[in-house]
C-alpha cells in the first residue's frame, strides 16, 4: 500500500537539498543533488513508517499539501517547494530493512559438532545474541 507524506524540499545557499516532514515531528533529511534529497526523503519516510509501526507509535494523518508553508519550518534557502513524498513500506521494507544477508564466521570444530548435535540453529543464535549484544532485544 502506497504511503504518502507530504516534504518541503529547500535548495541550500550553499549547495544540496534539505528536506524536512512537517507531519512527521519536522523529520529532515537532505543530498546533495535533487534526485538525491528525493532519495533520500523516501528512504526516511519509509524508515520513520516502519519504526513507528513496529513499536505500535500512531501516525499522524497526512497533511494536504495545499496547506504546507514552505516558509513555516525554515528560512535560509535560496528555493523552496512542498511536495509529496510516496513509499509502498511493506514493499521497500523487505528489500531494504529485512532483507537478510549471508554472513560467514569460524568457532571451533568440537563447537560446531555439539550444536549440530543438538540441532541448534546457527543463524537465529547468533541474531539472538546480536540483539543482546546491542541491546536491541525490545524490538
Amino acid at each position: 500500500m502506497l504511503t504518502a507524506y507530504p516534504a518541503c524540499f529547500y535548495k541550500e545557499k550553499e549547495g544540496g537539498y534539505s528536506v524536512i516532514f512537517p507531519d512527521l515531528n519536522h523529520l529532515a533529511t537532505c543530498g546533495n543533488t535533487l534526485e538525491k534529497a528525493l532519495n533520500m526523503a523516501i528512504d526516511c519516510l519509509a524508515g520513520y513508517i516502519y519504526t513507528s509501526e513496529k513499536d505500535g507509535t500512531a501516525l499522524p494523518a497526512p497533511s494536504d499539501i495545499k496547506s504546507i508553508d514552505v516558509n513555516s519550518e525554515y528560512d535560509d534557502y535560496e528555493e523552496a517547494f512542498a511536495n509529496l513524498v510516496t513509499v509502498d513500506v511493506e514493499e521497500y521494507a523487505k528489500v531494504h530493512f529485512e532483507k537478510s544477508i549471508r554472513k560467514n564466521l569460524t568457532i571451533p570444530k568440537w563447537l560446531n559438532d555439539v550444536a549440530v548435535h543438538e540441532n541448534i540453529n546457527f543463524s537465529q543464535v547468533l541474531q539472538n545474541a546480536l540483539m543482546e549484544q546491542l541491546d536491541l532485544s525490545s524490538r
